[in-house]
């Protein structure tokens, strides 16, 4: 009879899972290159109350599907889905979307790389483009005081003119990363991710090259949260938490009847 109790709680315990997921990707539903998370699930281990094809008489009959009784659920993941998000046009000529595959990838204040989606950049005191942390494009690029018409094609070429003249001045390249298990990057906040183990080594490239997105000048990626996905997702997981509840409310009536007998 406590068993039901134990399953029903590992029930709950995942919903609140998902419901967490879910309020994150509401949270970040305006969040620039944000990516949404989806929960997944696996059974728990069972317990075989008769193994299926032991023998079940002396002249070798087998038990042709035994009994097998579940202990629950748990967590196995958290998954982004990496979608492409809506262009949203700003205007701002360092404002730069990724469209297809890749990541901007910047320097951090340890010297140590993090990758991002959100292409939400501009001009430090020096002339150097940053994030809006502050923190460097690699590879870096600076542009003089002067700088004017500032423009970024699609294969993430900066150029630029100076006041008097005419002819364009290239200030550096752009570069993409691209990781072979986009989902083995690790979150940092900050629209930040940093490579592991499981997403691989980060594999530099100019964009719009094969396996590698172009960039969009003037725009910026929007978040991939489907508001109206997530309500319904959201209503699903508040109504398997219900249930769950409801099953140690039986348990629990079970139990006071069985303590009941006299």
């Amino acid at each position: 009879m406590m068993r039901s109790l134990d399953i029903a709680g590992t029930g709950m315990q995942a919903q609140t899972t998902n419901v967490d997921t879910i309020a994150n990707n509401i949270a970040n539903m305006t969040t620039t290159g944000y990516k949404r998370r989806r929960a997944e699930f696996q059974d728990l281990i069972y317990q075989d109350l008769r193994r299926a094809g032991t023998m079940s008489s002396d002249t070798g009959d087998l038990v042709p599907a035994g009994a097998q009784l579940g202990l629950g659920v748990r967590t196995a993941g958290i998954y982004r889905i990496n979608e492409q998000g809506t262009l949203d046009q700003t205007g701002n000529s360092l404002d730069m979307a990724i469209e297809g595959r890749g990541y901007f990838r910047v320097t951090l204040p340890s010297g140590e790389y993090a990758y991002t989606r959100d292409g939400t950049f501009s001009l430090s005191q020096d002339g150097t483009i940053v994030s809006a942390d502050g923190y460097p494009l690699s590879p870096n690029i600076s542009l003089p005081n002067n700088a004017e018409n500032i423009t970024v094609d699609q294969s993430g070429q900066v150029q630029y003119t100076i006041s008097g003249q005419t002819t364009a001045q290239v200030a550096g390249q752009i570069q993409l990363a691209t990781f072979q298990n986009e989902n083995g990057l690790a979150a940092m906040g900050q629209n930040l991710f940093t490579e592991t183990t499981s997403s691989g080594t980060a594999n530099l490239g100019t964009p719009q090259s094969v396996g590698y997105g172009s960039l969009r000048q003037g725009f910026v990626e929007e978040s991939s949260v489907n508001v109206v996905t997530e309500i319904t997702n959201l209503i699903s997981a508040q109504r398997a938490y219900e249930m769950n509840s409801k099953v140690i409310t039986a348990a629990d009536q079970m139990l006071q009847t069985l303590t009941g007998l006299k």
